[in-house]
């Protein structure tokens, strides 16, 4: 959260996220691919107005054997993270985890698979229900699966 008690800023959140790939690579990969009990993972989308390859770091609160699951919740923010309506755009992205690069194909929960996936996400951190009380909107769960 900002000084302001509000939620931390778009440019504080694009500095740490520089500054998250920097302890990874300057460690060989030894550090930053946890953040306390979640493991982390880098985020490749493509822009959906320039075509770019955008990335994000994010924590993954769910990885099972062939999905991982996101949560779009840009720290209970009123709005939906850029990243997030990127893979709606586009749902062709690629993940960075610490074996290595994944293609997936990433979507939105529906209303039952969030039922039954949220009490594990908040298992994992508490801090997404204080995020989803933050805002008005039903934040995102996102799956990603293998391509195919």
């Amino acid at each position: 959260m900002g000084a302001d008690g509000g939620v931390v800023g778009d440019r504080t959140l694009a500095f740490l996220a520089g500054l998250h790939r920097l302890v990874i690579r300057v460690t060989g990969g030894r550090l930053g691919w946890r953040l306390g009990r979640l493991e982390v993972v880098e985020l490749h989308t493509r822009g959906r107005r320039s075509g770019e390859r955008r990335s994000a770091m994010l924590t993954a609160p769910i990885v099972d054997d062939d999905r991982i699951v996101l949560v779009a919740s840009k720290g209970g923010a009123d709005r939906h993270p850029a990243w997030y309506l990127n893979l709606v755009a586009d749902p062709r992205v690629e993940l960075t985890t610490r074996t290595g690069l994944r293609p997936m194909i990433a979507r939105t929960a529906d209303a039952d698979e969030r039922a039954a996936l949220w009490p594990r996400v908040v298992r994992s951190y508490a801090g997404y229900r204080r995020y989803q009380e933050r805002t008005a909107r039903v934040i995102p769960v996102v799956i990603c699966e293998p391509a195919t």
